[in-house]
């Protein structure tokens, strides 16, 4: 089930794919969404990650949205490493 950028699993899947890390290495290649602390997403093609979440995305944006006018804004920014310390949600793709 997707819910805008957001894929759902049931409980069931979530266990089944216990190994969050596997997760992430079948969407390699994929476009994820990256939530990071202080509200910032960035979207892109997930081409790597390691044991601490740092991840490396291609073909990035950032997306941020004013809290006051809710408007958002939209940044290519290309090649990307995010660091695990900041990463608060990894949305894989849609199944």
């Amino acid at each position: 089930m997707t819910l805008g950028h957001m894929s759902v699993f049931s409980v069931g899947d979530l266990m089944n794919a216990s190994k969050p890390m596997e997760l992430l290495q079948t969407s390699i290649g994929s476009q994820v969404l990256v939530e990071l602390k202080g509200r910032k997403k960035v979207k892109g093609k997930l081409r790597g990650f390691d044991q601490h979440l740092n991840l490396i995305l291609e073909d990035a944006e950032e997306i941020s949205l004013n809290p006051e006018t809710d408007e958002q804004t939209v940044i290519q920014i290309d090649t990307v490493i995010l660091r695990g310390d900041n990463v608060v949600i990894v949305s894989p793709p849609p199944k």
